[in-house]
């Protein structure tokens, strides 16, 4: 081997090396939080949630209340005025628990509430070498209204242009109107064309849809060979919602 290429075998090495360590020093900070849905049933103002830190290391935590909003199928999230957290900020040794207060500052009338809990946990400073990786959990907390409240949802398809898709091609929403005064959550999303092609919901989609909101889920057309459906065209549905399976046609209209 010549001397040139000794140094570049070295080189490469060093850098191989380099990469390994960086990988192992980077260090996710390991916390873990119950419940991960949060519920307060009619005429309950407090609740609690515990962190515990599962790593070796000391760790610091930030927890702030957002009230929780849908729009055009994106979560909207405004810092919370209605729901306290105490302690706000926290410290846990390795192995130990925090225990964190929820409080309602006012109770829901007709319509459930609705907020996000965002549990930041704080690194400390890296060292040389050492990636530290910033966690953060986000929990829907469901504040439910005195009255007895179901949901009610009406479905309907849409074709409309996507920017990021193909121009020439539409892409394919679920839409769902909630006139309810409680949310409900969808799993299993399948549409059942009229030659048996079955679709699901693109990956990631939210499965909640929140008291008199509207939600939309964009439909995986990945693998898809025939053409779309057209307006007055009837697909079959069908999802496991909260409490109650769904089974039934919904028709395409255009998007306005």
């Amino acid at each position: 081997m010549t001397r040139i290429a000794q140094i570049r075998s070295l080189l490469h090495a060093a850098i191989l090396l380099a990469i390994v360590l960086t990988a192992l020093a980077a260090s996710a900070q390991t916390i873990a939080v119950m419940p991960v849905n949060i519920f307060l049933p009619p005429g309950e103002m407090a609740t609690t949630i515990s962190i515990t830190n599962k790593g070796t290391a000391e760790t610091a935590i930030q927890i702030r209340a957002y009230d929780w909003a849908i729009k055009d199928g994106e979560d909207e999230l405004a810092p919370a005025t209605a729901l306290l957290v105490s302690p706000p900020l926290a410290t846990i040794a390795p192995g130990a628990t925090q225990i964190i207060r929820l409080v309602l500052r006012q109770t829901p009338a007709a319509q459930e509430a609705t907020y996000r809990i965002l549990v930041d946990q704080i690194p400390p400073a890296s060292s040389a070498g050492t990636v530290r990786i910033v966690v953060r959990l986000s929990l829907p907390v469901f504040a439910e209204p005195a009255a007895k409240a179901r949901p009610a949802i009406a479905f309907h398809l849409e074709r409309s242009p996507n920017p990021k898709l193909d121009p020439k091609q539409d892409e394919l929403v679920l839409v769902g109107v909630n006139t309810g005064a409680i949310h409900d959550l969808l799993r299993k999303i399948e549409l059942t064309t009229r030659d048996g092609m079955k679709l699901h919901t693109a990956k990631g989609a939210s499965p909640y849809i929140l008291a008199n909101s509207t939600q939309r889920w964009p439909i995986d057309l990945t693998g898809m060979t025939g053409p779309l459906p057209q307006p007055g065209d009837s697909i079959l549905l069908t999802a496991q919602g909260i409490n109650t399976p769904i089974h039934e046609q919904v028709s395409l209209a255009m998007a306005h």
